[in-house]
C-alpha cells in the first residue's frame, strides 16, 4: 500500500460523514420544494379570492344585487371554498412532510455528534426525535405550550380561518335565497364559519397525530417521537 495513503478502516468514518452529509443537502433541498409548494399554492388562493371578490362587486353592480347576483356568488364562491379547502389540506400535508424532513436532519445530526462527540455543543438545530429536539430545529420553543392559539397564526390556519368566512358568507347567501332576512342569515353565517373552523383545527390536528404514527423509519429510535411544535 502506497505510504500515507488512509488504510480502509481510517478512511470509514471520513466516508461515512460524506455520505450523511449528501443524505443532509438531499433532505434540505426536499424540504425547499415543498415549502415552496406551500407558498405557490397560497398565493393561487388568495389571487382567487381576490379575483372573487372583484367579479362579485362588479356582478352586484350590474344585476342590483337581486336573486341573479345571489346565484352567481354561490357559484363563484363553492369554487373558490374548494380550492381553499384542498390548499388547507395540501398545508397540513406539507407540515407534516416537513416533519419528516426535520426528522431525518436531527437524526443525521446525532450521528455526527457519535462520530465527533462534543460537535453537538455547536450545532443551533436539534439532535433528538422528541418534542425539545423538534422545537430547537423549528427554533420554536416558545410555541410548544400554546399550540393551539399558534394555529391561527400558521399559514394553514390562515387559509383555514379565510376558508371559514367563505363558507360562512355561503351559508348566508343560501339561507336568503330560502328566508331572504338579514339577521338569520348572519346568524347562520356565524354559526356556520365557527364550524368550519372547529373542523379545520380538528382536522389539522388529526392529521398530523396520524401521521406521526405512520413514521414507522423513526420508531425503532431510542428517542421516539412523542410531539412536535406547530409550524409556520
Amino acid at each position: 500500500m502506497t505510504e500515507g495513503m488512509p488504510t480502509p478502516t481510517e478512511s470509514m468514518p471520513a466516508r461515512r460523514a460524506q455520505f450523511l452529509a449528501t443524505e443532509h443537502w438531499s433532505l434540505l433541498a426536499t424540504r425547499s420544494l415543498s415549502w415552496n409548494e406551500a407558498f405557490s399554492r397560497c398565493s393561487m388562493f388568495l389571487t382567487t379570492l381576490s379575483t372573487a371578490t372583484v367579479a362579485l362587486a362588479l356582478a352586484g353592480s350590474a344585476t342590483d344585487f337581486g336573486q341573479e347576483f345571489v346565484v352567481f356568488a354561490l357559484v363563484v364562491l363553492a369554487i373558490t371554498l374548494f380550492l381553499g379547502v384542498a390548499t388547507f389540506i395540501r398545508l397540513v400535508q406539507v407540515n407534516n412532510e416537513d416533519l419528516y424532513w426535520v426528522a431525518g436532519m436531527n437524526r443525521l445530526r446525532g450521528l455526527y455528534a457519535r462520530l465527533e462527540p462534543g460537535i453537538e455543543d455547536e450545532f443551533v438545530a436539534g439532535i433528538s426525535l422528541d418534542t425539545a429536539g423538534f422545537a430547537q430545529s423549528y427554533a420554536a420553543m416558545e410555541v410548544t405550550g400554546f399550540a393551539p392559539l399558534h394555529f391561527f397564526v400558521t399559514t394553514p390556519g390562515v387559509v383555514g380561518i379565510v376558508c371559514s368566512a367563505v363558507a360562512g358568507v355561503i351559508a348566508g347567501l343560501l339561507s336568503m335565497l330560502a328566508s331572504p332576512t338579514m339577521s338569520s342569515a348572519l346568524g347562520i353565517g356565524l354559526v356556520v364559519a365557527i364550524a368550519s373552523t372547529v373542523l379545520f383545527i380538528t382536522y389539522g390536528r388529526r392529521d398530523a397525530a396520524a401521521y406521526r404514527a405512520r413514521m414507522i423509519r423513526f420508531q425503532g429510535d431510542a428517542a421516539a417521537i412523542v410531539g412536535k411544535p406547530s409550524d409556520a
